[in-house]
């Protein structure tokens, strides 16, 4: 009969990687996410595929109202988004994924809803992909790193998270959620995922086998087969059945699974300087209102956190104490509360503040959203009437708020003018307002490089393009601006072109 340890060293042997087998990772891989589960096994590099019976290969037919799975998989159909279905079909992979990587933070919120947009959308994949799901990773990948991990996990449910590499994003992103119980039992249900000696032994105690994540653990430090900041970290998360009182270094880089056990042992680390993801972990009740309201803060500067629910953690209390975050919260809780009683006079006290906190932190098309629907109709004058008109033009009701106002000077007119969409007329009083309303003349060239990809019939890679030439705060070259606002216009994205030109002429000073 075997002993245990001869049986786990079977099992360790198992979990080692083969040479090459991270050839097939997608050019978007992040460093960050737990090796929680073993790659899959590449053949050899000279031996073909085999075909493991003799029965003929079957056609596969899907039926066109079928729910699309792999690199075709996405939340948003194109009735909501209104892209083409071919959006990504004639462009290559390679290039696609290396564009949707280089996609930074700095883009006007209206160009990173519309990036969010492609990456949950519904559309036939690339041809050159052959039938993997690269594409797909790398959708996946970039909502992570843009903290989008709702999306994300709404994604890769949506796709199926049966495979190694899928189902490593979900279980970090489920640990991220506060859904450890969940993603192990998850890992325990998944037979075609060989779950990492560390993810195993988390796992075991989450589902309270304490002996045997134990055992796992002394017999992988006894064959070596854990990293000793990985192999301390275990023994302290284990501590309770098994006193090592060794020290320990906190892993790097920091994944999601080394995170929950810091955690779960009594030693959370702070989220503030670690990547975006992590900020959800603050978002969970256990977590102090202070750190609550830091990181919807962080998510909704992001774009990700929709400016309601940035109102909501602000409201959840009373600040005991001044400076930073807590007047930010003073100025909200006193400007919502002059909303909803709509209050003229209140408003007019408040807005100013309300307004200035959200500047602090670049979270004012977030809370524009919030703020517009209760500004619309308020019984405002003079400085204040000026800026919830400002603000209501950052909002999906910038168009209401353009047709119900008269311009009070040359800059109103512009924005009114972008606002409706009726720019043949105006003139521009600075470089910034040149780029804009160039964007928008009528019948003007698309710059040679996207004229190009959408007679290729690439209009994905030209849109991911578009995104990348416009920085925040007009900081980006002034013809690139122009180029970008015509090719969302050409594309039929007028909306977006739209509310990308007012972010930028109501955003770019307010550094």
């Amino acid at each position: 009969m075997w002993t245990s340890t001869a049986r786990l060293s079977v099992l360790l042997l198992a979990f080692a990687a083969p040479a090459g087998a991270q050839s097939d990772r997608p050019l978007s891989a992040i460093d960050w996410l737990s090796q929680s589960v073993a790659p899959p096994r590449a053949p050899a590099a000279a031996e073909p595929p085999v075909a493991e019976g003799a029965e003929a290969n079957s056609v596969e037919v899907t039926p066109l109202d079928a729910t699309p799975t792999g690199d075709a998989a996405g939340i948003l159909p194109a009735s909501i988004t209104g892209l083409p279905r071919d959006l990504w079909t004639a462009s290559s992979e390679e290039q696609l994924i290396r564009l949707i990587n280089e996609q930074g933070p700095e883009a006007p919120p209206a160009l990173v809803s519309l990036l969010l947009t492609l990456l949950l959308a519904e559309a036939e994949p690339p041809k050159d992909g052959a039938g993997g799901e690269r594409f797909l990773l790398a959708r996946v990948d970039k909502l992570l790193q843009m903290g989008a991990v709702e999306q994300a996990v709404a994604l890769m449910d949506q796709a199926g998270v049966n495979r190694p590499e899928m189902f490593r994003r979900w279980f970090d992103a489920s640990l991220l959620m506060g859904e450890e119980n969940a993603a192990c039992a998850a890992m325990r249900a998944n037979e075609q995922v060989a779950p990492t000696l560390s993810a195993r032994i988390f796992c075991l105690a989450r589902g309270g086998d304490w002996n045997a994540a134990a055992l796992t653990l002394e017999t992988g430090s006894a064959l070596d087969a854990l990293p000793e900041p990985q192999r301390a970290l275990l023994s302290r998360f284990l501590e309770e059945d098994m006193d090592t009182g060794e020290p320990y270094a906190i892993p790097e880089p920091l994944t999601p699974l080394s995170f929950s056990m810091l955690e779960a042992i009594g030693e959370p680390l702070p989220t503030q300087m670690l990547p975006l993801a992590f900020a959800h972990t603050d978002l969970r009740p256990p977590s102090g209102w202070k750190a609550r309201i830091e990181a919807a803060e962080r998510l909704a500067r992001a774009g990700v956190l929709p400016g309601d629910q940035l109102l909501a953690i602000y409201t959840e209390g009373k600040p005991a104490a001044s400076g930073g975050v807590w007047d930010r919260v003073r100025a909200m809780q006193a400007l919502d509360e002059a909303l909803r009683a709509r209050d003229g006079n209140r408003i007019a006290a408040t807005l100013a503040d309300g307004w200035a906190a959200m500047q602090e932190i670049h979270a004012e098309v977030a809370f524009a959203s919030y703020a517009a629907p209760l500004l619309e109709d308020a019984p405002l004058t003079g400085p204040a009437d000026a800026l919830a008109f400002r603000i209501g033009l950052l909002s999906e009701l910038a168009d209401k708020f353009a047709h119900a106002r008269d311009p009070a000077t040359a800059e109103e007119e512009v924005l009114i003018a972008v606002a409706r969409g009726k720019t043949e007329t105006i003139e521009a009083s600075g470089a910034l307002e040149g780029a804009v309303l160039a964007g928008f003349a009528k019948d003007a060239p698309l710059k040679e490089q996207f004229d190009m990809l959408l007679r290729q019939g690439r209009p994905g890679a030209a849109i991911l393009r578009a995104i990348l030439l416009v920085q925040d705060e007009g900081e980006s070259d002034l013809d690139d601006i122009t180029a970008s606002l015509r090719l969302l216009r050409k594309v039929g994205l007028d909306n977006v072109a739209r509310a990308t030109a007012l972010q930028l002429l109501l955003l770019h000073g307010r550094n």
